[in-house]
């Protein structure tokens, strides 16, 4: 993005690998929204950096990095001018009950079991689906309609209703894709969308 003049910064958020064990765990079940807490400290460093423009941000990220651009949006709305969340589950809850069968214990081992009613209360609380009030920036979400890891319908459960209150979204969804995209033209032109977006809502 260095033509545009964007510096793009990747945070290791509580729960990234390579840091050890527990670093690794620091974000499981009911620790969840402390990753997204994360955020909030990237936005305040930003503030801070005379080269950066803390009044010119964009939440971007794919599959769970998708999920923490719909947190980002959600609990940090008043900071970002945009977001651009791929492949991101909107409520881990709705998530954990339509992911493919073989990735739902592994899931649930890290994220919390959404059949326990204490677990599920506390998802529910934190999804972002479940505050949309926040979202109002212009919101551009990419999915894969065969994607077997985030259902499609994650993101678009949340943009329907985003639609209703008047938030500005643009919504992508390749038919022949899954988690993420692998076809050079499906790349191509996702390439081409990211940088028209990013020039309309974030330049």
């Amino acid at each position: 993005m260095s033509e545009l003049g964007v510096a793009m910064i990747f945070p290791n958020v509580r729960g990234s690998d390579g840091y050890g064990k527990s670093f690794l765990k620091l974000d499981n079940g009911f620790h969840r929204d402390d990753s997204y807490k994360d955020i909030g400290a990237l936005l305040d460093w930003i503030a801070t950096q005379p080269t950066l423009d803390s009044g010119r941000v964009m939440a971007f990220g794919g599959s769970y990095g998708g999920h923490m651009t719909w947190a980002t949006a959600a609990f940090y709305g008043d900071r970002i001018k945009c977001a651009l969340p791929i492949v991101g589950m909107s409520n881990l809850v709705t998530f954990l009950e339509h992911t493919e069968a073989y990735r739902r214990d592994l899931r649930r081992a890290e994220y919390g079991d959404e059949r326990d009613p204490a677990m599920r209360t506390y998802l529910e609380k934190i999804a972002p689906m479940n505050h949309l009030d926040a979202m109002h920036m212009p919101i551009f979400a990419v999915v894969g309609k065969n994607d077997p890891r985030v259902p499609w319908t994650e993101s678009r459960q949340i943009l329907d209703k985003l639609n209703a209150q008047g938030t500005p979204t643009w919504f992508l969804m390749a038919n022949d894709e899954g988690h993420g995209y692998a076809k050079k033209k499906n790349r191509d032109f996702l390439f081409d969308a990211e940088v028209l977006f990013i020039q309309r809502y974030l330049m």
